[in-house]
C-alpha cells in the first residue's frame, strides 16, 4: 500500500496470496506477487538483497472474511514467534551491511511487544503514530 510505482524493475514484490476482489465500499483490491512464499521461509539465497522491507501482518483481531484481514492479512496466536521467524529470514537474504525497513502498525499489537518477540534494536526510526517506519542493519 506503501510503494509509488508497484510496476517498479528494481523492486521484488512477495506476499503469501494473490488476491483479486472488490471490498465493501467499492474499491478493488489487487495483491499480484511477483513471487508468493511464505515470509517465514523465503525462496531466496543467503544475502541475496542489499534491501529488504518487511510489513507483515499486524492484525490479531479481524474477521476473517473482512476487508481489514483481505488488505493486511492476519496473524494468529503464534504471532510472536511467527514475526520472529520471519523477521530472522529478513536478515538471512540480506546481505551483510544490509538494510531492513520494518513496518509494523500498532492498533492492536504494541510495538514495544514485537521489540521484545524480534530480540534485535533498531538504529532509529518514527515512533510519532500507530505506525512505525523502524531500521535495522545487518552485521
Amino acid at each position: 500500500m506503501f510503494w509509488f510505482d508497484k510496476q517498479n524493475e528494481d523492486v521484488l514484490y512477495m506476499d503469501n496470496r494473490q488476491l483479486n476482489d472488490v471490498l465493501c465500499d467499492g474499491r478493488t483490491l489487487n495483491i499480484n506477487p511477483d513471487v508468493i512464499a511464505d515470509f517465514r521461509d523465503m525462496p531466496f539465497a543467503d544475502e541475496s538483497f542489499y534491501l529488504v522491507v518487511f510489513d507483515p501482518p499486524h492484525l490479531i483481531h479481524a474477521g476473517v472474511d473482512s476487508w481489514l484481514a483481505k488488505k493486511y492479512g492476519l496473524l494468529d496466536e503464534l504471532w510472536q514467534f511467527d514475526i520472529k521467524q520471519g523477521f530472522e529470514e529478513c536478515m538471512r537474504v540480506l546481505k551483510t551491511n544490509g538494510t531492513l525497513i520494518f513496518k509494523w502498525n500498532e492498533d492492536q499489537v504494541p510495538l514495544k511487544e514485537v521489540l521484545q518477540a524480534i530480540d534485535h534494536k533498531p538504529l532509529f526510526g518514527n515512533r510519532r503514530s500507530k505506525t512505525h517506519w523502524l531500521v535495522f542493519m545487518k552485521d
